[in-house]
């Protein structure tokens, strides 16, 4: 069977050809950084737009790199939430209306299933069950992974993710838009121990998360050194790195807890922010150290794309779980309404 699946939920465009038997075929992305950088964030309308201009010409090219016709696609699977409502609406229509087309089904996908399935791609793949740390702009979630779409939250953020935490400190910072990966570059040449950010909620029970203190603490240190006028590049570094190191330490003390708690020797790391060096070499001591071994995707593949959509996609495709001629978007969607899939046929 052959999938195709469409990304864009957010700031990528993407569109990606995935063969059960062959494996990905092919996959085409476009980055919104450049049109986004000068607003210093995702401007919604102007994602929509963009996403409406490039999702056609890479569905050309992904058809054409994977030697597929039309006639050889038996579904068609595109991001149908969370997201930005706009940006999803682009893919879904377009998903939807390729397969009327086509006389295929469609394939409302969850963008979070997506990342979680995304480790499916590589070579040695997960095995199931297992825990997940789901990691990105704007989630950060233990999710408890039976199968493919059987997920259990053990824990999530209150208030601001991972990805928001090191977006935010980035701007106080007055790095370039996107702020976490240049917050990590920063941080390569700082002081971790120069200043000492709070690792929130590391110190009670429990697996959830919450960065909006350490985002104020950020705050607080560049105000209280800008008007001792020491914001020099040095400093500026040196809290760079005491946020990142903040960030990772909760980060892995919670995921560790989580290990403990489940008895799970398999712990797959997905989203965005699992593509940061240091949250992988200290996760992977820390997760040895437990008895446990850390599956990613590729760096390619943590950052949002049609890969890791296609993959879920193709699950739900031989499960039978297909859309109705209705076009489904939704910008918030709970992992907890997927149902499992019953004739899952891996």
């Amino acid at each position: 069977m052959r999938v195709l699946a469409l990304e864009s939920s957010c700031d990528e465009s993407a569109v990606a050809v995935y063969d059960d038997a062959a494996g990905l075929l092919s996959h085409e992305i476009h980055s919104q950084v450049d049109l986004h950088r000068v607003y210093g964030g995702v401007v919604p309308e102007l994602a929509s737009r963009d996403h409406v201009r490039r999702l056609l010409p890479l569905l050309k090219t992904a058809l054409a790199d994977a030697n597929t016709a039309p006639g050889q696609i038996d579904g068609v699977a595109y991001t149908a939430g969370p997201g930005l409502i706009g940006a999803l609406l682009t893919g879904a229509a377009l998903g939807r209306s390729l397969a009327y087309a086509w006389n295929v089904p469609a394939i409302a996908v969850h963008h979070l299933e997506g990342h979680l399935l995304a480790p499916l791609l590589e070579p040695d793949p997960p095995p199931f069950p297992h825990l997940a740390l789901l990691v990105s702009g704007g989630h950060t979630m233990l999710i408890d992974v039976a199968a493919p779409s059987s997920y259990v939250v053990l824990g999530e953020t209150r208030d601001d993710a991972a990805g928001e935490a090191f977006d935010k400190s980035a701007k106080l910072l007055g790095l370039p838009y996107p702020g976490g990966p240049e917050l990590a570059t920063l941080a390569a040449r700082g002081r971790a121990d120069r200043f000492d950010f709070p690792r929130p909620m590391l110190d009670r029970p429990g697996l959830e998360f919450s960065f909006s203190g350490l985002k104020t603490a950020v705050s607080l240190t560049v105000k209280e050194c800008a008007k001792a006028g020491a914001i020099d590049d040095a400093t500026r570094a040196d809290i760079a790195a005491g946020v990142q190191q903040a960030i990772v330490d909760t980060l892995i003390g919670k995921t560790l807890r989580a290990i403990e708690q489940t008895g799970y020797e398999t712990l797959v790391v997905a989203g965005g922010v699992g593509a940061n060096r240091s949250l992988r070499e200290r996760l992977a001591e820390g997760a040895r150290r437990a008895g446990a071994r850390v599956y990613y995707p590729r760096i390619e593949f943590c950052t949002d794309n049609a890969a890791m959509i296609a993959v879920a996609g193709m699950a739900r495709l031989k499960a039978g779980k297909v859309e109705s001629n209705a076009i489904r978007a939704r910008a918030t969607w709970l992992l907890s309404e997927l149902g499992p899939l019953t004739e899952l046929s891996t």
